[in-house]
């Protein structure tokens, strides 16, 4: 099997050093991405185009995925690769391919070419066209908006068969631009933001404010490590989580009531400042929206961004909400944010939407800063890939690797992942993030064992649940050919 990837139109703007570097960058995070799936993948760079070529048909569905999921794609085309030896040839290879979709339909045929040759692009679309409109007697030639499009590329003395194109996430590619560090609430926006760098070729840290307990941990590590799986596993990224509870109580008590919404922004821009300057990252990103919450009006953001060090990024700033969770929806965020718990730190009976300098640093001179150096100093960072190491450790997860008679496979993946790749045992479908309230639904004298692909949902879950007090509950080793464990 072969694609042929083409680039965001962008990249292709770009004086040729620019635009080789990138191609050289995108060609290796492909290389990085593809070949844990599919050891026989090959990626060949081109001046305008990357070829990648895989021999495990198998692998077809997961490695397309990975190339719509990797930033600097516009879209791919997926081939079938075969010599030719003349005009007729070309169009006999093309008329059992198309046959049976032309029946009844209007088509044109379109047709690139690259190389030498005794005829032109337009020639072969006038003979192939011309043989299919004969060969098939109820199809009919409409240059205009046909139903069909027959694709074809000519590259030198091979005949690419277009058999479908797949649109990528577009932008450029990773690492291409700056380290942003993200500050992440597992909510519906600063998913979106997080993306929206990714895809724009930043490589995205995550900074967590803890406000929740472990619940609220846990979910925001899913929704980070979902975004770094899915469109960003070619780089490493460090996740920090910070305690920021004793925060919160210190607001609470010293603060006056009006200014608690800005001020507990600001002590988050300042610990943030702190952990980007270590890390030697010069932005940070958020996903605030002008005038969605009392703290997000242009002179609260001025108020908040005075409180940082280095460059405040808001990528959403001038979005709905509605066109937020359209985002998440695609990006697969959306179940995530759907499910977690709000917790919002501060509520202030009457939050001031324009806040003044002064009084803003009068309030806060009554605040201990000795508990904000205290969480600075406690954050916990953490390479992305081990969150999925953790899931078990902090509970000792037990593992199944067999299926008793009272024991009931809780399949906890998304819908589309279930659809696409059911399992071939029984069992129950709970997506992840319906499980904490289904879970107290089910017979207690079962024993649930929790599956996904990897294993890293499945512990995260378990972990959660055995919060919540339920003892009967274990990850299925998600290694274990399935097939054999239905008793």
């Amino acid at each position: 099997m072969k694609y042929i990837v083409k680039l965001h139109p962008e990249i292709m703007m770009k004086s040729d050093t620019v635009r080789k570097r990138f191609v050289k960058i995108l060609a290796g995070n492909l290389r990085n991405v593809l070949k844990p799936l599919d050891e026989t993948v090959a990626v060949v760079q081109h001046w305008d185009y990357i070829e990648v070529r895989h021999r495990n048909e198998s692998a077809r569905p997961i490695l397309l995925n990975k190339l719509q999921c990797t930033s600097g794609i516009h879209h791919i085309l997926e081939v079938e690769e075969s010599p030719f030896a003349d005009l007729h040839d070309i169009f006999e290879q093309t008329l059992p391919k198309v046959r049976e979709n032309l029946e009844n339909k209007t088509f044109c045929v379109r047709v690139k070419r690259r190389g030498t040759h005794p005829f032109t692009s337009m020639d072969i679309a006038k003979y192939v066209g011309g043989g299919l409109n004969q060969a098939i007697a109820s199809a009919k030639v409409q240059l205009k908006n046909p139903d069909i499009t027959v694709k074809i590329e000519i590259e030198h003395d091979k005949m690419l068969f277009i058999k479908a194109r797949h649109d990528g996430m577009g932008g450029f590619p990773m690492s291409t631009q700056e380290d942003v560090l993200s500050l992440i609430s597992g909510g519906f926006d600063s998913g979106v933001a997080s993306y929206e760098f990714i895809r724009r070729g930043s490589r995205v840290h995550y900074l967590f404010f803890n406000m929740g307990g472990r619940t609220h941990e846990i979910g925001t590590k899913q929704m980070a490590y979902k975004l770094w799986e899915r469109y960003s596993s070619s780089h490493k990224v460090r996740f920090t989580t910070v305690d920021f509870e004793p925060v919160v109580g210190e607001i609470l008590t010293k603060i006056d009531d009006d200014q608690m919404g800005v001020v507990l922004k600001r002590m988050m821009m300042r610990v943030a400042s702190v952990i980007a300057q270590k890390n030697r990252i010069e932005a940070v990103v958020t996903g605030e929206a002008l005038g969605q919450v009392a703290s997000q009006t242009l002179t609260n953001l001025a108020m908040i961004d005075k409180a940082s060090d280095v460059l405040v990024l808001r990528p959403l700033i001038t979005k709905d909400k509605a066109d937020i969770i359209a985002t998440a929806e695609k990006i697969g965020t959306a179940d995530i944010a759907k499910f977690m718990p709000e917790f919002c730190g501060v509520i202030s009976k009457s939050p001031t939407v324009k806040a003044v300098e002064h009084k803003l640093i009068a309030t806060e001179s009554e605040f201990d800063f000795g508990v904000l150096q205290n969480a600075i100093d406690t954050a916990m960072t953490i390479d992305i890939r081990t969150i999925k190491d953790q899931a078990s450790d902090i509970h000792a997860i037990d593992t199944a690797h067999t299926i008793g008679k009272d024991d009931v496979v809780i399949d906890i993946r998304a819908t589309d992942e279930t659809d696409d790749d059911p399992l071939g045992i029984p069992h129950i479908c709970i997506p992840f993030y319906k499980l904490a309230t289904e879970f107290d639904k089910l017979d207690k004298t079962k024993t649930y064992l929790l599956y996904c692909k990897k294993g890293v949902m499945s512990g995260l879950q378990a972990v959660y649940l055995k919060d919540k007090g339920h003892q009967n509950v274990k990850v299925l080793n998600c290694q274990t050919n399935l097939n054999t464990l239905s008793k």
